[in-house]
């Protein structure tokens, strides 16, 4: 059993849960990392939601962005690997995707590496297409982007 709250990007769970995201990712880009990292800033991250389980132990976090007029774009999934395969993740997209739809968007948009299958199974699992790498993701050969269509 998990309880999600919405928050933002000053939450101290959710910069504890980042900073873990941010050590996983900085293993598996490797020399790419700093490209990636100029993007994934916090400081301008209005809506973020941090998972907790029973115990209320921070287990996961998402957070949206405004990318153009209504068009979210999803940053900073993370569930650490000892809460992984619990559903959590799944949950946490679906939360952000109900609060971007309340925020009047009508679409999702994200972009993660290749080098991260838990992430793309995720996507996939939740509805999301595979689209081309938008914005600076375009033409960059580590980075796969998709798209949700809110209904």
């Amino acid at each position: 059993m998990i309880s999600l709250n919405r928050t933002n990007s000053e939450n101290e769970d959710f910069k504890k849960l980042v900073k873990q995201l941010d050590a996983d990712l900085t293993i598996r880009d490797g020399e790419d990392h700093a490209f990636y990292d100029q993007f994934n800033k916090l400081d301008s991250i209005k809506y973020a939601v941090v998972a907790y389980n029973e115990n209320n132990i921070p287990v996961g976090c998402g957070a949206i962005k405004q990318f153009e007029p209504q068009v979210m774009e999803v940053k900073r999934m993370y569930v650490p690997l000892k809460d992984r395969g619990k559903g959590i993740a799944v949950e946490i997209l679906k939360e952000l995707e109900t609060w971007a739809r309340k925020l009047g968007n009508t679409k999702c948009i994200l972009e993660t590496g290749i080098k991260q299958p838990e992430a793309i199974a995720l996507y996939k699992k939740c509805d999301y297409q595979i689209i081309e790498n938008y914005g600076q993701y375009a033409g960059v050969e580590q980075s796969i982007c998709f798209e949700k269509l809110l209904k």
